[in-house]
């Protein structure tokens, strides 16, 4: 695989991230499993994955939910803990495929107005939290099913992205020892590209922090739900064709 795709498509991730605070691990993870299967490609997409996220997070800390934070985010690590156990899994067709729908249901219920209606409290937040992670640790995708839950808590957008940030970083520190145990090796081979892909999810971080501060509320609501929308037809597609 040329480092120059590497390199564009994870800045293409990092740019994407910082706007809706998602979309490394969505990108990267299909373009290395083009060269190793699914359960490599997200082991060695959390490399970069917790660089981007933990620059992230020093540039927005000051913006997090501390509330949402506590409850979705300590449940969803917990998920990522037993869905990185469980990666083995993640070539589960009917897995990506209900991950798909769960996407496009988010996208509706956003352009819908119904995500404005809805409020996660209490069992609910934690619930949301726990499958999110889970998620995100079998498939290396758990970005846009955790924006999806947190649509529901209706933040500001700078808070929406800060909290989404921490959260993954929770997320990232339960299953990042877990993929250097079980996939050590194989994370090994792929050092170059988890270099490039690295270096290039650091700039377009950095581009699209700046990004964020110009883009009005609304746009960003609608952004988000076209976002997880081309997510969920992009997993449904692989889905299907698995």
């Amino acid at each position: 695989m040329p480092d120059l795709v590497v390199f564009a498509v994870a800045a293409a991730a990092g740019i994407v991230s910082a706007v809706t605070g998602f979309g490394i691990g969505s990108l990267l993870t299909p373009l290395l499993a083009l060269r190793v299967d699914l359960s490599a490609a997200v082991a060695a997409v959390a490399v970069p994955h917790v660089i981007g996220t933990g620059l992230r997070f020093l540039l927005l800390k000051a913006r997090i939910d501390r509330s949402v934070l506590l409850s979705f985010g300590i449940t969803s690590a917990a998920g990522g803990l037993v869905g990185a156990l469980l990666n083995g899994w993640a070539s589960s067709r009917w897995l990506t495929l209900l991950f798909g729908a769960l996407l496009l249901f988010a996208a509706a219920s956003e352009i819908s107005g119904l995500a404005r209606r809805m409020r996660l409290q209490g069992a609910a937040a934690w619930i949301a939290g726990a499958v999110s992670g889970l998620l995100g640790g079998l498939v290396g995708n758990q970005g846009g099913i955790r924006s999806a839950a947190l649509i529901a808590f209706n933040l500001p957008k700078d808070v929406f992205v800060a909290t989404a940030t921490a959260v993954a970083l929770f997320v990232d520190g339960a299953r990042l020892p877990v993929y250097l145990v079980t996939q050590g090796d194989r994370m090994a081979d792929l050092t170059r590209p988890i270099a490039i892909a690295s270096l290039g999810v650091v700039i377009g971080t950095l581009i699209g922090s700046r990004a964020l501060a110009r883009i009005p509320e609304v746009w960003f609501r609608r952004i988000l739900a076209v976002v997880l929308w081309l997510l969920g037809v992009a997993m449904i597609v692989r889905g299907l064709a698995g």
